[in-house]
Formats: structure tokens, C-alpha cells, sequence
């Protein structure tokens, strides 16, 4: 019974000590954020040009040193190989410009990922046992959409930030679960 005890409170000790970091993790990066949201976004970026770069020189080893491949397996390798790698220099080459970029980017994809939705929404207003609540939901998807199409520096401004907060929360809430685990 002793040993099972003391193997218990080790976990317990593990568990509580894992998922305090996780959470002090979780806060700080969620903090810096919403402290300095242009500077992390550009560390985020400088993240995804390095990870570019070194896809681009796997893609591109792949295709000149691997055997068995055709030729058009082989162009199609270096040829991403070689997009990644510019992809990543360029990036670097200004990495404010890029996160900019990477930014309006994504708040595109997300503002029509939303007015799908809210179309797909709309679409099962025939089955939907509440059409209120429905159209309601389909109009918010549609606008916040439109809205992130039509100004998406701002919108990604404010999906980052909401990020940011989001984490602060969670790495708060993680505290607390490390804090009463095993007590």
C-alpha cells in the first residue's frame, strides 16, 4: 500500500509540475502577445521562414539525391524545394512586411472559412429546429466575414490579439489545475 501511495504522489508531483509549465507557458506567450503583438508576429514569422527554408532543402534533397524517382517526381521536388527556400529568404528579407502579409492572409482565409459557414447555416434552415437562431447565427458568420475580407490588417490585428488573450486565459486556468491536482 506504501508503494502505491508513494507512486501516486510522484505522479501527482509530475502531473501538477507538467502542466504548471505548460500553463506559465501558455500565459507568458499568450501575454506577449497582447504586450507586443507586432513584434510576436514577426517572431512568428521568422519561425515559418525557417521552417520554408528547411522544407525547401529537404524537397530539394529528396529530388536530386533520392533514387527511384521519375523525372517529373523529381522536377516537382526541386521545384517546391526550391519555391520554399525563396519563400523563406524572402521572408526574412523583411520579416515586418511578411507578417503583414502572412496576416491578411490568414484573416482572408478565416473571414471566408466564417461566410461559408454561415451559407452552410443557412442551407440547413429547412431541417433546423430553431430558424431564428439560424438566420441570427447565419448573418453574424456572414458579416464577420465580410468584415475581415474587407478590412483584414485590422481583422487580423484583432484575431491575434484575441490569440493573445485567449492564451492568457487558458495558461491561467492551466495554473489552477497544476495548483489543485492532487490535493
Amino acid at each position: 500500500m506504501n508503494n502505491d501511495s508513494s507512486l501516486m504522489s510522484n505522479v501527482s508531483s509530475s502531473l501538477r509540475l507538467g502542466l504548471g509549465l505548460v500553463g506559465l507557458v501558455t500565459f507568458l506567450v499568450g501575454l506577449a502577445i497582447m504586450v507586443a503583438p507586432g513584434r510576436t508576429a514577426v517572431i512568428v514569422t521568422a519561425f515559418i521562414a525557417v521552417y520554408a527554408i528547411v522544407v525547401g532543402v529537404v524537397y530539394a534533397g529528396l529530388g536530386l539525391f533520392v533514387s527511384g524517382k521519375g523525372g517529373w517526381e523529381r522536377t516537382g521536388d526541386i521545384l517546391a524545394g526550391v519555391v520554399f527556400v525563396v519563400a523563406g529568404v524572402v521572408s526574412f528579407g523583411n520579416l515586418q512586411a511578411s507578417a503583414v502579409g502572412l496576416g491578411i492572409v490568414v484573416a482572408v482565409i478565416v473571414g471566408l472559412a466564417w461566410i461559408i459557414e454561415g451559407v452552410v447555416a443557412l442551407a440547413t434552415i429547412a431541417s433546423a429546429s430553431s430558424k431564428i437562431w439560424t438566420i441570427l447565427y447565419t448573418i453574424i458568420s456572414v458579416v464577420a466575414g465580410l468584415t475581415l475580407i474587407i478590412m483584414p490588417l485590422s481583422g487580423a490585428f484583432t484575431l491575434w490579439w484575441l490569440l493573445g488573450l485567449m492564451l492568457v486565459v487558458m495558461g491561467i486556468a492551466q495554473l489552477a489545475r497544476a495548483f489543485t491536482i492532487g490535493r
